[in-house]
């Protein structure tokens, strides 16, 4: 039976110019299934996001919402294809890959050294989905106000001009960020950070809402929540998927995923009761999203117990940041995307630094609490540089499609909504 098998592989790679005999034997068909069932789990993610935020915004704008963050599934996907993850995942320099994968050219059955056990177009695949909802995350933070052309350019921009070349800094063959031991498991600073930042330069650059600081009843709570539960499971193939195999730290990851997000519900919840008298469905829903980002770069590196520290500190923090941007700083971050995804990210990027141990993943480095310094550095000059980043190439981004077409749609147009002056309909809509 071993020979025939084996006989059947020479055979094949016979008939498959270019694909080498140790390259099939290399694949592992548990791990390329938990990788393509991980990918659809992140996928799935897109379309929670696209009702949480759906449903914290008013109704005349949830269609919109949600559009905005449906379209780049085919925008991100098509970019992706022609460029975007050749720029992230190819060889280049330190700061950028190179077009060898262009158009996906050599993108096939064979492995790459990044992911050794699955197929190239499985790594690919796994890729895509984290591009896609990158951006999408952005759009809560100008939510009720963007014109849907500004977005289609800004996504455009963004996701080449950003998140291909973070992306290649922290994952991809020769990244700088990488080669300086700075460990991100699963997005905490391509995904996270990057959306973060861009989110709190967004709110700034564009104006106000007219009625900011008063009060905005949500469109739908049960959509927050359907949302946040979608978000939730498919945060599992986000983290867990992100060990790139079916095994141990896959299942750590899992496990320290579900943690950080339920204590980190608990404490946001509990700042709310302290602070309003009232805890909220949505403040917990919201809680839960700020444990799962911070426990995102943290996943694989951590033990349960630093998981849950990491999933108060999310809980409490990331509250008060989004009190304080809002009531103090008067920032327009429509839906707090800085406080969950840029400070939230920055924690477990930090505490990344902090708790990461070989005793959980023998691949890791120990962080500053298990006897090293080393990896602590890099990942507070990881977070340094992508937060700068970030910034920056949003703003620069932002001033540019502000020359080509308006960002914020007119006063007039935002009192009637976005549903029917961006899209001429409305989710509201009843058919007859």
């Amino acid at each position: 039976m071993h020979l025939l098998k084996k006989t059947m592989l020479y055979s094949i790679a016979l008939l498959l110019p270019g694909l080498a005999l140790a390259d099939i034997t290399a694949i592992n068909s548990g791990d390329t299934a938990w990788m393509l069932t991980s990918s659809a789990l992140v996928l799935l993610m897109t379309s929670g996001l696209a009702f949480f935020y759906g449903g914290m915004v008013r109704s005349k704008s949830a269609s919109s919402t949600i559009y905005q963050n449906f379209i780049p599934l085919g925008i991100v996907g098509v970019i992706w294809y022609v460029c975007g993850y050749s720029l992230a995942f190819s060889e280049g320099t330190g700061l950028l890959g190179s077009m060898k994968y262009a158009m996906l050219d050599g993108v096939g059955a064979e492995p790459v050294a990044l992911a050794a056990t699955i197929p190239h177009s499985a790594f690919m695949l796994f890729q895509l989905m984290f591009a896609i909802i990158t951006p999408a995350l952005i759009t809560g933070a100008f939510a009720e106000r963007v014109t849907f052309k500004a977005w289609l350019l800004f996504l455009i921009l963004w996701s080449i001009g950003v998140y291909s070349p973070v992306a290649h800094w922290v994952w991809g063959p020769g990244g700088w960020i990488a080669a300086k031991g700075a460990l991100d498991f699963a997005g905490g600073t391509v995904v996270h950070m990057t959306a973060g930042y861009s989110a709190l330069v967004a709110a700034v650059v564009f104006r106000k809402r007219t009625d900011f600081g008063g009060e905005a009843k949500p469109y739908n709570i049960g959509m927050v929540a359907l949302g946040t539960a979608l978000l939730w499971f498919g945060w599992f193939g986000f983290n867990a998927g992100s060990a790139l195999t079916a095994g141990a730290v896959a299942a750590q990851a899992f496990s320290t995923t579900f943690i950080s997000a339920a204590t980190a519900m608990l404490a946001w919840t509990l700042v709310d009761w302290s602070k309003d008298g009232k805890p909220t469905l949505i403040g917990a829903c919201i809680g839960v999203v700020a444990g799962l980002v911070a426990v995102t770069p943290a996943a694989g590196f951590v033990t349960v117990g630093s998981a849950i520290i990491i999933g108060l500190s999310a809980g409490a923090v990331c509250n008060l940041a989004a009190r304080f941007i809002k009531k103090s700083c008067k920032i327009d971050d429509t839906l707090d995307v800085f406080a969950c995804h840029g400070v939230g990210g920055t924690i477990g990027v930090i505490t990344t630094g902090l708790f990461a141990t070989k005793a959980v993943n023998p691949a890791a480095s120990d962080g500053l609490l298990n006897g090293s310094s080393d990896l602590f550095v890099a990942n507070v000059t990881a977070a340094v540089a992508v937060a700068l980043f970030s910034m920056i190439g949003t703003f620069i981004i932002l001033k540019i499609v502000g020359v080509i077409t308006p960002l914020s749609v007119s006063e007039k147009d935002e009192a009637l909504g976005l549903d029917a002056t961006q899209h001429g309909e409305s989710i509201l809509t009843l058919s007859k």
